[in-house]
Formats: C-alpha cells, structure tokens, sequence
C-alpha cells in the first residue's frame, strides 16, 4: 500500500489552483475587453488625442482597463 503525501499546504499546489480559479476568466474579460474598446476608441478618438484632458496614451490605457473591469463585471454578473 502506497502512502501518499498530503501536499496541500505547499505554495506551488496553491499556485496551480489559484491559476485554475482566476485566470480564465480575466482572459475572458480581456478577450470581450478589447472589442470594447475598439468600438470606445473609434468614437472617442478626436477627443482623446486633442490633449486637453490627459495625455493620449494614459487616456487609451485607462478606457482599456475600464472596459476590462467592465466586461468581467458582465462575466461575473452574468454566471
């Protein structure tokens, strides 16, 4: 009879567990992100590189996280 050892407080099971839970469903969100943000920066374009607010690229990286939280939002709520 084989013994098998209890590994379960080990750092690296932890690792591939928590890999299992979270990291699909942020690529997911970043997969339904981008059309997002596509369709965001089109309409948004002349706006955002005219400067007046922020800079263009701060601009563009913030409306990309937005649409990211937003659409894992959706995920989330839609489960």
């Amino acid at each position: 009879m084989a013994l098998i050892p209890d590994i379960s407080g080990f750092p690296l099971t932890d690792l591939i567990v928590g890999s299992q839970i979270y990291l699909p469903p942020l690529f997911k969100a970043v997969l339904l992100g981008f059309p997002v943000w596509l369709l965001v920066h089109r309409q948004l374009r002349d706006w955002m590189y005219a400067g007046d607010v922020w800079h263009p690229l701060l601009m563009d990286l913030s409306f990309f996280a937005l649409s990211v939280c937003l659409s894992l939002g959706l995920i989330i709520i839609l489960q």
